[in-house]
């Protein structure tokens, strides 16, 4: 590892921990622990506990118990406590006083044990829950778990639902207006592209959520990858010997039909849990695309009027599947094995008719072009985890290998004609194949310890090795000698990546106040070979990446944090890639291999309203912004990334959940935003330009009583600008009526997306010398039938979260969809 970072990490080490020490010898604040259980020795999620003094019983502060039955309540002063816990069909049980003193700030309260009786409805089950929106140091988390979410959506549903979460019309996603997210299910990346992850979410039950995590700015402990933040989605935990399932099919219908099945097991028998997921999915769908654009200068313009359709097939296979196995109660070792083989067929048709004045045709082209993709996936994760003492301290070690398969086979065949409908010259006959092979390698160590009058101490490191082979095989049709090979298009690409990285992060309490701060150093030496024209791209960098968290609680009803961190983009390997891909012979798309990684700086404070109304001022600079572009050359107009020099974006986030009655719920989102880019040197020109918009998105939910559920929800986008795009507005209204039956082990429920069938994505640019707009129209308005049924015990013993290595590489890696 490099020296500098060697000695950065420790200076930073040592000066935050004499730091602490300093001060938590001036302000002692303790932290009690403890553990519930019912009398079956059954751990006991979400007890309430409630910290009181023990002269008067007066409340000093509350908590609740995790899924495993444990709590922690910190920034205790000096004094004599004892704990309470209480829930609902329990009866309400008392610890023994204790005290806490600068010679004993750590506590642990005995096992406490809550027998059945009390408040006990009878007929009626009631299980206490979280709030479904809570606001902590570093995150946002949605509780999808027993919420009116969870049931009858899917999980691409619910995310949709999330604050500050925004679905395009490719499925990209966004937190907050910007663009970049990193998306992690058990904070492992799904190895997906945003159109295969939509896949993969929309097979996913709902019932199997447990939270949804939203970090805008994540800590030194994440990979430094992705602007926007992460958004992780945790399922739920296992909590008790047997074995378990859901079996969840589906049946929609658009302009085409669908369908969709998905098989879950879970299973606990003495040490070893087993668990696996199958997900299999039909999708068609259409996509309309008309582009129009005037290329040239004003003494040579040329109009194209260009519409397209495109019709698509397409098919997913997702598995996973693993074991873990408890050597002793406090090391346990496992696998996972996940992977897929999706592919999908394009038939495309499209009609461009050429003119020297607008609206007058001199000739015309109509090009037929059928593309069949494959996507296969083969990846593996070894994890080891050890708890070496019962005050936290842990080691956790993770090794990955994923290979990727992916191959594209093109056929394109173009027509030309004059106005009259006369050919004009020979058709044009072109195919190419290119197959593509990405090998990843990643290990990392993860290192935690909690450390008395300290904090919280966390610390690893991490080795990545990735490796890219692509070979377009690129032929034209020369008449009777058939296709011969296509010099002019014909291209190698080998690109490998090897990345070095090391964190440190402390936390502390001072009474109210939670701190914690961390820094990350990566080391990156890429090299991008164009084998046929011997260009050869070398870079080696050493990056740091600060983090730091602050959050005070004024009173039990208002919060306030401030957050920073520094993170990069790499640009994705198929963004790299400097092939060649026709629409026709006037537009394409090509990758950049001289694109640069593009870093962020993120400020944001946020205030919170009685854990649930959330207000956030945020700042993020962006340099090297890696931004979408027309460029023109000989009046074919391709789209392809560059990098631009900034971009400036503020935001206000408010989000509020609602209660109109019992039965009538909800929860508002607004993001209101500026966006603002400049370039001293873009295309020959300058660019200085920027927009305020905003996003609004109301959630209602509708309780009728018998396991009938309504939802409806609404979303609205604002004009705005993106690079040297102007987006124009998009809004849409989905809709979905749900019944439970069967003691709420299965549930049906029909719902239709975009019932208006609203959702377009036009934009617009002139710049340079092409002025283009683009309207894009695809299949959003589709009625789906889901039935879900959830089978066998549903509580079983809790299984670990795999932190996969190899998250940020395999994020950009495309999968299809």
């Amino acid at each position: 590892m490099n020296k500098t970072l060697t000695l950065s990490m420790l200076l930073l080490s040592h000066l935050f921990w004499f730091g602490l020490k300093a001060s938590a010898q001036n302000k002692p604040a303790g932290t009690i622990a403890g553990m519930v259980k019912d009398n079956q020795q059954k751990p006991l999620g979400y007890a309430t506990i409630s910290l009181l003094k023990a002269k008067d019983s007066s409340l000093v502060k509350g908590a609740l118990t995790d899924d495993n039955g444990a709590y922690k309540i910190t920034g205790a002063a000096n004094g004599s406590y004892l704990v309470s816990v209480s829930m609902i069909g329990y009866q309400k049980v008392f610890s023994k006083p204790f005290a806490i003193s600068e010679g004993n700030a750590s506590f642990t309260v005995e096992k406490l044990v809550l027998e059945a009786g009390g408040q006990q409805l009878k007929g009626v089950s009631i299980v206490a829950q979280k709030p479904l929106i809570e606001h902590k140091i570093d995150r946002t988390v949605l509780n999808v778990e027993n919420s009116v979410l969870a049931a009858g959506n899917n999980a691409l549903e619910i995310l949709q639902k999330a604050p500050g979460v925004t679905l395009d019309k490719d499925d990209n996603i966004s937190l907050k207006g910007k663009q970049g997210v990193t998306v992690m299910i058990d904070n492992k990346l799904t190895y997906l592209s945003s159109a295969q992850l939509a896949t993969l979410l929309r097979s996913t039950d709902g019932n199997s959520i447990q939270s949804i995590e939203i970090i805008t700015n994540p800590s030194a402990k994440y990979d430094a990858a992705g602007n926007s933040g992460i958004i992780n989605i945790k399922m739920k935990k296992n909590k008790s010997s047997g074995t378990n399932g859901s079996l969840i099919l589906g049946a929609g219908y658009g302009a085409y039909p669908r369908t969709s099945e998905s098989l879950t097991l879970n299973h606990k028998e003495g040490r070893f849990n087993f668990f696996g997921s199958y997900n299999h999915g039909n999708r068609d769908w259409y996509n309309e695309l008309d582009i129009d654009r005037v290329v040239g200068s004003s003494n040579n313009t040329t109009f194209f009027n260009q519409k397209t359709f495109i019709k698509q097939i397409s098919y997913s296979n997702n598995y996973r599947f693993g074991t873990d196995y408890d050597i002793t109660k406090k090391h346990t070792i496992g696998f996972v094995v996940n992977g897929y083989f999706n592919g999908e067929n394009n038939n495309n048709i499209a009609n461009t008719l050429i003119g020297a004045r607008e609206g007058v045709t001199d000739s015309l082209q109509k090009t037929y072009s059928n593309l069949h993709q494959t996507y296969k996936n083969f990846a593996f994760n070894l994890n080891d985890r050890l708890q070496l003492d019962t005050a936290g301290q842990e080691l956790a070690i993770d090794l990955d290998y994923s290979k990727f398969n992916n191959n594209n086979i093109a056929q394109y065949n173009t027509d030309f004609f004059l106005a009259d409908g006369n050919t004009q010259r020979t058709p044009l006959s072109l195919r190419n194949q290119a197959p593509s092979v990405i090998n990843i390698k990643t290990g990392k160590a993860d290192y935690t310890k909690n450390i008395k009058k300290i904090g919280k101490l966390e610390a690893g490191i991490k080795l990545s090795d990735v490796q890219t082979d692509n070979d377009l095989q690129a032929q034209k049709l020369a008449g009777s000698s058939g296709y011969i090979n296509d010099t002019a298009r014909t291209n190698r690409f080998v690109y490998t990546e090897k990345i070095s990285a090391a964190y440190i992060n402390l936390s502390h309490t001072f009474k109210k106040l939670s701190v914690q701060v961390g820094l990350r150093a990566e080391n990156t030496h890429s090299n991008g070979n164009l084998v046929t024209t011997n260009q050869v791209v070398d870079r080696n960098y050493l990056n740091f990446f600060p983090s730091l968290f602050l959050q005070e609680s004024i009173n039990a009803k208002n919060d306030v944090g401030f957050t920073y961190s520094r993170r990069i983009d790499r640009p994705s390997y198929d963004n790299l890639n400097p092939f060649v891909y026709y629409l026709d012979q006037y537009t394409y798309s090509q990758g950049n291999p001289f694109l640069k990684p593009q870093y962020t700086q993120s400020f944001e404070l946020n205030y919170t309203y009685n854990k649930a109304i959330n207000v956030s001022l945020s700042y993020s600079r962006t340099t090297d912004v890696i931004t979408e572009v027309i460029k023109t050359v000989n009046k074919a107009s391709f789209d392809t990334q560059l990098n631009l020099q900034t971009q400036n974006a503020y935001s206000l986030n408010i989000n509020a959940p609602f209660t109109f009655t019992k039965w009538w719920t909800g929860n508002l989102n607004f993001n209101g935003f500026y966006l603002g880019f400049k370039s001293d040197s873009l295309l020959g020109s300058s660019l200085s330009r920027g927009k305020a918009a905003f996003q609004a998105k109301v959630l209602q939910t509708f309780l009728f009583g018998k396991g009938f559920k309504a939802e409806l929800s609404g979303d609205y986008q604002s004009p705005l600008v993106y690079g040297v795009f102007n987006i124009r507005p998009q809004y849409a209204i989905d809709g979905g009526l749900s019944k439970s039956f069967a003691n709420k082990k299965a549930n049906v429920k029909l719902s239709v997306s975009d019932i208006f069938n609203t959702r377009t994505n036009n934009l617009s640019s002139n710049y340079s010398n092409t002025n283009i707009y683009i309207y894009q129209k695809r299949d959003t308005r589709v009625a789906l039938l889901t039935l879900t049924y959830n089978f066998g015990n549903s509580k079983l013993t809790p299984t670990r979260r795999h932190n996969s290595g190899a998250d940020a590489e395999k994020n950009r890696v495309k999968s299809g969809g």
